[in-house]
């Protein structure tokens, strides 16, 4: 299932890091951060539950720039 959320985030370095630990989330496997758009597309993996692995990966796009939103 692919899902695509709006995200404020700063900068376009900071969006390639976002995408980078969106990636390394359990249950996650494709996702693409545009920051010309403000988009997170996210592939999740067969069987997992989206809210659940959004939570986790908003969480870990919080290490990397703590004021980012990601619109759930």
């Amino acid at each position: 299932m692919k899902k695509t959320y709006k995200i404020e985030v700063d900068c376009a370095n900071c969006a390639n890091l976002m995408e980078e630990a969106a990636r390394k989330t359990a249950g996650v496997a494709a996702a693409t951060v545009n920051f010309m758009t403000q988009k997170m597309i996210v592939e999740f993996e067969e069987g997992m539950e989206p809210v659940e692995v959004m939570k986790a990966v908003s969480k870990a796009c919080k290490k990397v720039e703590p004021d980012c939103v990601i619109q759930l």
